[in-house]
């Protein structure tokens, strides 16, 4: 790249150009300048030109050795900053069609958490009506940051932690990808536990009965069913050791199944109970205002229940064909989560007549069910379902932080694997106790670190920066770039994040019985984790980049990296 000056008056100065010279010839050397740098200072007359007030002519300077290296055309990343699983992706890439996108999310969807979040909402004492209308509401209101969010992936090419580059910083990024990889280790945990809680199922029962089946106060669990959890925790890592392609590979044609399996859990529920008139007698157990007390907090931990890939969905809509994708397949998550939540909710109410009793846990009733082949089939299903949601939800965005904390040390494998490990450390069979521990504790508790995140991303992306980023400089650690900011940190975006999670504190520690008493307003707040969290961040984030004058909406020149896709 030639660096230009531009000089005012310039009827004073002659235009001048520098340029390389055969060894031959003159030169001169200093010490501001390398010896092995041969130049000859030649004066080039130009053409006259018609003299106006303040006209500027220029005169262009190859730049040396010792000077600020050029800009050029060719993308050229810090190695600390990229690898394979970093970089945008190429035209090759974007294989995602608006099915495929649909299918990630029937295979998120349809899995025992939302059975068992459904089942739970009627268990705190909605009706089953109540709780469809709060699972669709929180989903309906969940697309906006999710198509939101995912925009950028699609333009880009880029995944999750490289968009939060442009917000936190190029160091600062590192903060919000890895309190997401936290929870997308809680959650792999939790959705490994059910899976191993179905290869229980298949054990003899003699097994089952045996001195290994009783539980041990300091692990919490049972040999064998910990023995169970970790046969599950390691079946799953031969799809994850196949990387992107062999995720997407297993959404695709895992989703058809999930439908047909799903389709005869529902009608094996109508069959034997006679139809499913008897759902409608289940009636909420709580008063108008007891309602709305549940309601909220409901709603808030339907919204932390795809939060997380709410924050990281640019790790798929990268892979995206188009916008219209990435658009369409994403929205038909309330129409997926509404009507898995009635396959719960109807199927939990009709073992209440088939065994004379309620059974919430899609595990258990497998158990009751009988038969072997079915049995199979179901834990066949069951398994699909969880190794679907577990792996896209959960090992994607904690194996791209690590990547993103050290591209040199850390592969997707290599980052996937310890997100493994840590799932272990969370010791989900905790906190799958209660219904109450797992929505009020779990789901609400985390929303205070997602949300804030979501809401400074989505503020910078849209408010400050107009949809423009600068590829290179998201790739790159000069110190002059756009995303360094303070050392690679952008302090704004630590304020804004600050401020988002603290007021939510009092009532998480209250919940887990650290603090046994705070304000209403505390409640209230904790109650509304997610959207509190969310606003208050987002627009203080905005406020705040403002008055430091950070201009929006500038147009920059094109990448010579960014994706074709619109």
């Amino acid at each position: 790249m030639i660096s230009k000056i531009f000089i005012s008056h310039s009827h004073l100065f002659s235009p001048l150009s520098i340029s390389p010279v055969p060894k031959s010839s003159q030169f001169f050397t200093t010490s501001l300048f390398p010896t092995n740098l041969t130049t000859k200072l030649t004066v080039t007359p130009r053409p006259k030109k018609p003299q106006f007030p303040f006209h500027r002519k220029c005169f262009t300077v190859t730049p040396m050795a010792s000077m600020q290296p050029a800009q050029t055309d060719k993308f050229d990343p810090d190695p600390t900053l990229t690898n394979e699983d970093l970089k945008p992706t190429t035209s090759d890439q974007r294989t995602f069609s608006g099915w495929e996108m649909a299918s990630l999310w029937i295979g998120l969807v349809v899995g025992v958490p939302t059975y068992y979040l459904a089942g739970s909402l009627v268990d705190l004492g909605m009706a089953w009506w109540q709780g469809i209308a709060t699972v669709v509401a929180a989903n309906i209101i969940l697309l906006v940051p999710l198509v939101l969010t995912g925009h950028a992936g699609t333009r880009y090419g880029i995944p999750f932690p490289v968009l939060a580059r442009s917000s936190f910083g190029i160091r600062g990024a590192h903060i919000p990808t890895l309190l997401r990889a936290i929870v997308g280790c809680g959650w792999y945990g939790i959705e490994t536990w059910i899976g191993g809680e179905a290869i229980f199922l298949l054990l003899p029962k003699f097994i089952k009965l045996s001195s290994l089946a009783q539980s041990i106060t300091w692990l919490g669990t049972s040999p064998l069913e910990f023995g169970c959890f970790i046969l599950f925790w390691l079946a799953q890592l031969a799809i994850i050791w196949k990387g992107m392609d062999g995720i997407r590979e297993l959404e695709k044609y895992s989703a058809p199944i999930l439908i047909v399996l799903t389709s005869c859990l529902l009608s094996w529920a109508y069959v034997k109970a006679g139809g499913f008139g008897h759902i409608l007698t289940l009636s909420s157990r709580s008063s108008s205002s007891e309602f709305w007390a549940l309601f909220f907090p409901s709603l808030t931990a339907n919204i932390s229940f795809w939060a997380t890939v709410a924050l990281n969905i640019p790790d798929f809509t990268r892979y995206a064909k188009s916008q219209t994708d990435q658009i369409m397949g994403q929205a038909g998550l309330p129409i997926f989560m509404g009507a898995f939540t009635f396959v719960g909710l109807a199927v939990t109410s009709s073992t209440k007549v088939i065994f004379g009793k309620v059974i919430s846990s899609p595990i258990q009733l497998l158990g009751e069910i009988g038969g072997f082949t079915t049995m199979i089939l179901a834990i066949l299903g069951i398994s699909l379902a969880t190794i679907t949601t577990n792996i896209a939800a959960n090992v994607v965005a904690p194996a791209n932080a690590l990547v993103n904390l050290n591209p040199k040390l850390f592969t997707f494998r290599k980052g996937a694997l310890l997100t493994a490990l840590l799932g272990i450390a969370f010791q989900p069979w905790r906190l799958l106790k209660s219904s109450e521990r797992f929505v009020y504790t779990w789901l609400v508790g985390y929303s205070a670190l997602l949300g804030p995140i979501g809401g400074i991303i989505l503020a910078d992306y849209y408010l400050i920066r107009s949809m423009n980023l600068s590829m290179k400089n998201l790739y790159s650690l000069n110190p002059f770039g756009e995303y360094y900011y303070n050392g690679g940190y952008n302090v704004t975006a630590m304020v804004a994040l600050v401020a988002g999670i603290l007021p939510v504190f009092p009532g998480f520690l209250q919940k887990v019985g650290i603090l046994h008493s705070i304000s209403d307003s505390f409640v209230v707040i904790y109650n509304n984790a997610w959207f509190f969290s969310f606003f208050s961040a987002g627009i203080l984030y905005w406020i705040l980049a403002s008055l430091k004058g950070k201009k929006g909406g500038k147009s920059l020149p094109m990448d010579p990296l960014l994706p074709t896709s619109s």
